[in-house]
């Protein structure tokens, strides 16, 4: 459910409410009990949990992986890649 910003003209009084989109609620301001307007927010942003978004993250990456390592292992200097330093 998305979530809804309302402004009382009145008193000013600012407050958030949950609800469908298709719902159209008479929010009341719980300070003086004139009817709250809804107002035009910024719209909907992505949410990013976990460590973070990755090219390993996705099916297709897999192949561009495969290529960057093997370009990295056939590029490194060979004592850099026998003391384990990649």
């Amino acid at each position: 459910m998305p979530t809804y910003d309302y402004r009382c003209p009145e008193c000013g009084h600012e407050q958030e409410e949950f609800h469908w989109m298709n719902v159209s609620p008479k929010i009341r301001c719980p300070d003086c009990g004139t009817r709250m307007k809804k107002l035009i927010g910024a719209g909907g942003r992505p949410i990013f949990k976990g460590t973070g978004f990755y090219e390993t993250d996705y099916r297709k990456g897999e192949q561009a992986n495969k290529r960057i390592v093997e370009k990295v292992l056939k590029e490194a200097p060979r004592e850099q890649l026998e003391e384990g330093g990649l």
